[in-house]
């Protein structure tokens, strides 16, 4: 039976037992390969056809899945995450058999229902109420069946004073609308549902997000493919990365979310708009970055993870007085934070002499939002030698996480908000 949501409640507090290694499964898939000959030279015009007929073409063949295998037991919460390009859309498509493998074996207990785009099979010259009719049909519904249930379609979608319009009438917030509140009739035992949390306004995503969760607690078997971390650790029971082709981490949904951040933001990081080393006045920055809690360099940090900040910096002639600063900025250039050192030797002497090496280590919290940060490094000399060295983005990383905030930083924090007696006249 289909999961009933109240329009104005929260789903029900009872929860499903979660899946055990033991349970039975209601996806299995072994081996699985599949790959895509995709032509190098693209023929577009009837004239090429024409003047060159029988001419070869040639195709390069990409690997979209290469041994793929993984099981899903029955009332599963099961994420999918990875890159665009991963194979993670071809995989669901496999699951739905849009698409056959090349090789490998995929079992599926139970009634399949696929969602792989919202609003396919609509029919735009049709209004609201005989597309729910003709869907319900095509999901396998009997016509009197999905009869009964469109009142609770159309009052789901909140499109009741707009049942009877054609659907070339509707904006795309109504079309995604009306398209989840049908999927949410499905009467299936397993749904492959492909990127349809983030639909219609917020009042809305909240409708959806509840009924979701009593999706999950009457113990459908659900495949979610989707790029929002976040959901993924709200919704599944387990998640899997794929990477290449391959699964590169499956298991705990907060460990395969942060695996995905990581590997996200570790390819998509480049050096900044300044190599160290430019800008140098008696001074020269030679290293900028930033460390892990095991000591290995890296360009991505969990939030909260402390940030620990290495710089190794030249002194070409001798200095009194060398301080060392940074600035932390964000992705916008704003400055977020400024700190600094002056650099003394073993004897505690402020005097720097040419040719010396100096290596500064700052660790600092972490508060920072998810996003790319930059830090700028300077040095210069207070007192003798003229030394001046600035480099802007010396350093750029990325600071990821499902942490929700708005702001520049997110702040652990405490707040409530009561009610005052009413105070008498």
């Amino acid at each position: 039976m289909p999961v009933d949501i109240p329009a104005t409640q929260a789903p029900a507090a009872r929860h499903a037992p979660v899946p055990k290694p033991g349970d039975p499964l209601a996806i299995q898939v072994e081996g699985l390969h599949k790959s895509f000959r995709i032509p190098t030279h693209r023929v577009d015009s009837f004239k090429e056809r024409l003047v060159r007929p029988f001419a070869a073409r040639d195709y390069r063949e990409l690997q979209a899945l290469q041994g793929i295998s993984f099981d899903v037991r029955k009332g599963e919460f099961f994420g999918i995450v990875g890159r665009n390009g991963s194979g993670k859309s071809t995989l669901l498509k496999l699951l739905a058999s849009i698409y056959r493998p090349d090789a490998g074996r995929i079992r599926m207990a139970g009634r399949l229902a696929p969602f792989i785009e919202l609003g396919v099979g609509f029919n735009m010259e049709l209004t609201a109420r005989e597309n729910v009719v003709l869907n319900g049909v095509m999901m396998g519904l009997t016509p009197g069946e999905t009869r009964r249930r469109l009142d609770a379609v159309i009052d789901f979608a909140e499109l009741e004073e707009f049942s009877e319009l054609k659907l070339k009438n509707y904006s795309s917030g109504m079309l995604v609308r009306l398209a989840f509140s049908v999927m949410m009739e499905a009467d299936a035992d397993v749904l492959l549902i492909d990127e349809v949390l983030a639909v219609g306004d917020a009042s809305f995503q909240q409708k959806c997000a509840d009924a979701f969760h009593a999706m999950k607690a009457a113990g459908k078997t659900i495949v979610l493919v989707t790029h929002e971390m976040a959901t993924v650790e709200e919704y599944c029971h387990r998640a899997m990365l794929i990477d290449g082709g391959h699964i590169r981490q499956m298991g705990d949904p907060a460990e395969t979310g942060r695996e995905y951040l990581k590997l996200n933001f570790e390819r998509g990081v480049d050096t900044g708009d300044q190599a160290p080393g430019e800008g140098a006045g008696g001074a020269q920055l030679l290293d900028c970055w930033l460390e892990d809690a095991a000591g290995e360099r890296t360009t991505t940090l969990e939030h909260g993870e402390r940030i620990r900040l290495r710089a190794e910096i030249e002194v070409e002639r001798e200095a009194t007085g060398l301080q060392v600063g940074f600035v932390l900025a964000n992705a916008d250039g704003l400055g977020l934070f400024e700190f600094g050192t002056p650099v003394q030797t073993e004897e505690g002497s402020d005097a720097i002499p040419a040719g010396t090496r100096v290596l500064v280590k700052a660790d600092l919290e972490n508060p920072l939002a998810p996003g790319r940060h930059f830090i700028h490094c300077g040095a210069q000399s207070t007192r003798g030698g003229g030394v001046y060295s600035y480099v802007h983005n010396a350093l750029d990383f990325v600071v990821f996480g499902t942490v929700g905030t708005k702001g520049i930083v997110s702040i652990e924090h405490e707040i409530e908000a009561t009610l005052e007696p009413e105070r008498k006249p």
